[in-house]
């Protein structure tokens, strides 16, 4: 077309921009660009090399003293087992392999989010229905998960207390100040009060009382008047006003941050009456000779099971129970810090 010929207005058309796609960089951001192994099938070397250095990959959870609970258990083929903590499956995929063939495995977890994230990986290492079911609940609903699926006693049973690694490594689930997230900590997101609304409404008194029952807390007093009544919708507001209120070196702060962290999940979900009424159904779901054995992770968890073991001793629930408390070794201290804390405990039924 010649220059005459062309109508006035008849510009060629812009290009259309496009934002180019911005390079993460070395130090991303956002939590699901900072770990390579949230994406196991694509990272498996990145996975290895971060279990040997000591560390729980990103979006896992490695079960703790596999061995000592295998050797209490003794799963045999064609018995019945119950995880009332299923979490990431480790220590299931252990117990059912030792249950085959016709063994069955039943999986508790209230975690709606994590749930089908492990039966899928259950199914893949090859367990089906008949072999694995997996429950969305906690460890109290025990008794009605047994009887809905006609079972009238197991064999043996495990509770791994506590939070999985999945979840404390997250932070929209608001477990940790590792990093910034919303302050939730409920178990399921989907019901309940989140930590914030559950601290926004405690008094001083009330929020002094729950951290020395729950977290043994030598500054109960002054973290009550600090920070009860007041909202803090982000885990790392909260953390910043702990700090503030304490006038301690920054080590013991942090100890102490861990604990007021310990106090609010713990009654954010009920966990202390939730496991005490799981132990005291414990002797009717279990079958003359089954066996039970439990992780804690604080005092005020291990206080209430080795009562209810040895009140159940005494009342001839239980034939044998463990005199004292079992701790991983220190290999498994060493290769999975996060082991450290662990107690174990065991009884059987008479």
């Amino acid at each position: 077309m010649s220059e005459e010929s062309k109508v006035p207005g008849d510009a060629a058309p812009e290009p259309v921009h496009r934002r180019r796609v911005r390079y993460s960089g070395k130090n991303p951001r956002r939590f699901e660009d900072k770990y390579k192994e949230l994406d196991p099938l694509r990272h498996a070397d990145t996975i290895a090399k971060v279990i040997a250095s000591g560390k729980t990959p990103a979006g896992m959870h490695r079960p703790i003293m596999v061995d000592e609970i295998l050797a209490i258990l003794k799963p045999q083929p064609g018995e019945i087992a119950v995880d009332c903590t299923l979490g990431y499956g480790g220590h299931s995929r252990e117990i059912l392999a030792l249950l085959q063939p016709g063994g069955r495995l039943l999986g508790l977890d209230a975690d709606p989010l994590e749930l089908p994230k492990t039966e899928a990986r259950l199914r893949t290492a090859g367990y089906g229905t008949e072999a694995f079911t997996a429950h969305r609940s906690n460890y109290a609903g025990l008794s009605k998960i047994l009887s809905g699926a006609g079972i009238s006693g197991v064999d043996c049973i495990l509770a791994d207390l506590g939070v999985s690694s999945m979840q404390l490594d997250q932070p929209d689930r608001g477990f940790s100040t590792k990093h910034q997230g919303p302050l939730d900590m409920r178990m399921n997101p989907l019901s309940g009060q989140s930590a914030a609304d559950f601290l926004a409404r405690l008094s001083p008194d009330e929020f002094r009382i729950l951290l020395r029952d729950n977290a043994d807390e030598p500054a109960a007093e002054l973290l009550g008047q600090a920070l009860a009544g007041r909202r803090f919708d982000t885990t790392g507001s909260l953390a910043a006003a702990v700090r503030l209120a304490l006038p301690q070196k920054a080590e013991a702060a942090e100890l102490t941050l861990r604990r007021v962290f310990q106090a609010l999940r713990i009654a954010v979900n009920n966990e202390f009456s939730s496991l005490e009424m799981l132990l005291r159904s414990l002797p009717a779901a279990l079958k003359s000779g089954g066996r039970v054995a439990i992780l804690t992770f604080h005092s005020g968890e291990d206080r209430r099971v080795k009562k209810a073991f040895e009140a159940g001793q005494r009342d001839g629930h239980y034939s044998t129970i463990s005199s004292e408390i079992i701790a991983a070794s220190f290999k498994e201290k060493h290769d999975n810090p996060r082991s450290s804390c662990a107690k174990l405990r065991w009884a059987v039924k008479a």
